[in-house]
């Protein structure tokens, strides 16, 4: 049977769940279901999903080899990963390159577009000068977006797995109302090219309202579905009418709900193991998953080591759930 991944001729020396997730990911894949993790650079992974010879110099760990090549390595197990790297920054072409250079062609990526765009008011963080605090002006400003991001992204279009613009907590001192903000979203959705799958991240539960799937129909956007801390849960999000219209599904499972982030960090780091199961939510991904395989419209799930602890664990946990 062709595949749309081929399978790797030797499994022998590869990390053990790399060599049990490959070949299920794979036939997955072939049903337009991805799984993938919340970035890759964690040498928690070592031994597990990651060799720890290819990143040894003279037989000492190199954090640096590491960091520079394991997207390949975790590009032989799974089929798509969510980029965090581009929050932060409007990558330049030679960065894009170099990115795209190191996985093969099957193999798709997501990025959350820049904060740039989706912060509305800087927060007052240090790291943010004497921005902290301040209004942001180029807020949903789709110029820039495509101008600094968008076009630097065209030659490399079909294997972006979806671009998510996640928003943080808005205040009503920002938005009164839902509407409010659907009002400057409508505007936004608007004038942005076609040629990429766009997806919106919320964490205003009380954006989640007809009006809001309506607009995201209108422009064949998709909501992502998140885990997090003070959102509803993910089988409540899967239920809602309109959460399935676009094309495409995008899911982030990212925070057990009522768990603040520093936390997760604090409990799970090194990332090497998973701790606290999440039946609920792995339950609610595989409903997903198979949602995806009927409707035969593709789904991009993507895991972050934060929920259990060990999002490899996690996939895998779930990929059994579905049969495989």
């Amino acid at each position: 049977m062709d595949t749309l991944f081929p399978l790797f001729d030797s499994e022998e020396d590869r990390p053990p769940l790399a060599a049990r997730l490959t070949p299920k990911l794979r036939a997955l894949a072939d049903q337009g279901v991805f799984f993938g993790t919340s970035s890759w650079k964690y040498p928690g992974w070592l031994g597990s999903i990651y060799s720890k010879d290819r990143y040894e110099t003279r037989g000492t760990f190199s954090k640096k080899k590491f960091e520079e090549h394991c997207l390949s390595e975790y590009a032989e197990t799974f089929t798509t990963v969510c980029g965090d790297l581009t929050f932060y920054q409007f990558p330049s072409p030679p960065f894009w390159a170099k990115l795209f250079n190191t996985t093969p062609r099957s193999f798709t990526m997501a990025f959350k577009v820049p904060e740039d765009i989706t912060v509305a008011r800087w927060p007052s963080h240090a790291r943010y000068g004497t921005k902290a605090g301040t209004d942001n002006n180029h807020f949903l400003n789709a110029e820039l977006l495509k101008t600094l991001f968008l076009r630097r992204l065209i030659p490399y279009a079909e294997r972006v797995a979806t671009l998510i613009f996640e928003f943080g907590t808005f205040p009503k001192s920002q938005f009164p109302t839902p509407d409010d903000f659907y009002g400057r979203l409508d505007g936004f959705l608007e004038a942005l090219p076609a040629g990429f799958r766009y997806a919106v991240e919320i964490r205003n539960p009380e954006y989640l309202s007809p009006a809001y799937f309506s607009l995201l129909k209108a422009y064949g956007v998709a909501h992502v579905l998140n885990a997090w801390t003070r959102m509803p849960p993910l089988e409540a999000q899967a239920e809602m009418p309109g959460v399935f219209d676009a094309d495409f599904t995008v899911v982030r499972a990212l925070l057990t709900k009522g768990r603040g982030y520093a936390d997760a960090v604090q409990s799970f780091e090194p990332y090497d193991r998973t701790q606290e199961p999440n039946p609920a939510v792995r339950s609610a991904l595989a409903q997903v998953a198979n949602q995806a395989r009927t409707r035969k419209k593709p789904a991009f799930l993507f895991v972050n080591n934060r929920l259990e602890g060990f999002s490899p664990g996690t996939i895998e946990a779930v990929v059994e759930q579905l049969g495989f």
